[in-house]
Formats: structure tokens, C-alpha cells, sequence
């Protein structure tokens, strides 16, 4: 049978520097659509580093990194921006404006992409609020929601643009078990023959629960594991 799914990300003898540090060497990780993958390891692993790498915001100075058929070694500054119109990104500390509430949130991020018509723009917000179980919250300030629904806000503006790819950087590491379940359901539900995520964690029960492709970042390197076989106490 023939594999259909599009290569969304595809590095080759990768090597990942901070400043004049050398964070991972020889890194060779290939993520289709459809997927749910892991990037696990401890603290200083480099897990967040690769992201950094895949998404441009750390030069390449040895190896290759196709994400979104963008090469990123020779993608021009100016030009990443076409690049993280691909991308969706959740992080740790939800990085919500507070200053504004939920829809002016989503709001600012669908005119900063050039979205002019109002009615459109209503339209896609309640669309992925309502994708992320958060329609009731839409005029909500962001002081006024909880750790769980702060992340959900902020996937659903991830998901604002309709990006292949989206990268969560700990996107559970700030809740409650509770809340953490109910974050890792929203992404899961995520996943299609058109989408996929990518996301960075240390919490390995997380992994027994909701299964998908992992890769080991350790000593400098990156190792696809099959996340049956692993051995988490081992980690």
C-alpha cells in the first residue's frame, strides 16, 4: 500500500547551535501528516531548541530542515513569515494578551495575517472557540479564565489560520492533571490526514495515554522510539 501523507517536516544530518553552542548533532526526523509526535527528554535536552530550529528562529549552520516544503537553512528573514503562516504555536505560559479579551485576542492575530472582512473574521473565531469547547468565553479577559482554559484559548488561536503544522512547547505543564487531559483531548482531536503536532513535553504519563510517534532527545542526539517499547522509568 502506498503512504499518501505529505511530508510536513524532514531534517537530515542536523546540527543545532545556541550562539557557539552545540546543542544536538546529526539530527534525522521525518514527521508526515496525520501524525502526533513527541519530543521528549529531560530539561537542556534540546527539544525546544530543535522547535526553535524548524520554526527559523535559530540559523542553520550545518545540516538540512525542510518544514512545510520551506527550505529553512536558505529561507530569507524576510520571508518567515510564510513559513509560520504553516505553523501554529501553543506555549507553556499561553502568551495571551492581557490586556484584551479573548475575541480581541484571536482578532489581532487574524487582521496581523491579512484577514479584512469582518464578518469572516466573527465567522473563523467562533469557528476554532468552538472547535476548543471556549464559545461561551469569547468576551472573557484572560485574567478572568483558568490555566486550562488559557490554553485552550491559545490553541484555538494556533489553529486560527488553518496550519499543517502545530508546535506545543509544554502546552501542559502549567495545569492541573484535569486540565491537562482536556488539552491533550483538543489536540489530539486535532489530528486529520491534513494536520499534525508536534509537541515538546516531559511528562511521560502523558504518553502512555495518548499514543504517538516519539523521538528520544538524549546526549546530543534525537532517537525515534516506538512508544510501546519504552521504558519510562528508564528515561
Amino acid at each position: 500500500m502506498s503512504d499518501n501523507h505529505e511530508i510536513l517536516i524532514k531534517t537530515e544530518n542536523l546540527f543545532v547551535f545556541q550562539e557557539e553552542n552545540k546543542i544536538l548533532e546529526d539530527v534525522n526526523i521525518e514527521i508526515k501528516n496525520g501524525e502526533f509526535v513527541y519530543f521528549i527528554g529531560k530539561v537542556g535536552s534540546g527539544k525546544s531548541s530543535l522547535l526553535k530550529t524548524l520554526y527559523g528562529e535559530l540559523p542553520i549552520i550545518k545540516g538540512s530542515a525542510i518544514v512545510c516544503d520551506f527550505d529553512i537553512k536558505s529561507l530569507q528573514h524576510k520571508n518567515l513569515y510564510k513559513l509560520r503562516r504553516k505553523i501554529g504555536m501553543v506555549f507553556q505560559d499561553f502568551e495571551l494578551m492581557t490586556d484584551r479579551n479573548v475575541y480581541k485576542n484571536l482578532e489581532f492575530v487574524l487582521r496581523a495575517t491579512d484577514w479584512k472582512d469582518k464578518e469572516a473574521i466573527d465567522k473563523r473565531i467562533i469557528e476554532v472557540l468552538e472547535k476548543v469547547g471556549m464559545k461561551d468565553k469569547i468576551y472573557s479577559m484572560p485574567g478572568k479564565l483558568s490555566g486550562g482554559e488559557k490554553q485552550s484559548v491559545s490553541i484555538a488561536r494556533a489553529l486560527l489560520n488553518d496550519p499543517p503544522l502545530i508546535f506545543a512547547d509544554e502546552p501542559t505543564g502549567n495545569l492541573d492533571p484535569d486540565s491537562a487531559a482536556t488539552i491533550m483531548d483538543i489536540l489530539t482531536g486535532v489530528i486529520d490526514e491534513n494536520h499534525s503536532v508536534v509537541m515538546v513535553t516531559h511528562n511521560y504519563s502523558i504518553l502512555k495515554r495518548y499514543l504517538g510517534k516519539v523521538y528520544l532527545f538524549e546526549e546530543s542526539r534525537v532517537n525515534e522510539y516506538v512508544e510501546q517499547y519504552i521504558d519510562f522509568d528508564e528515561i
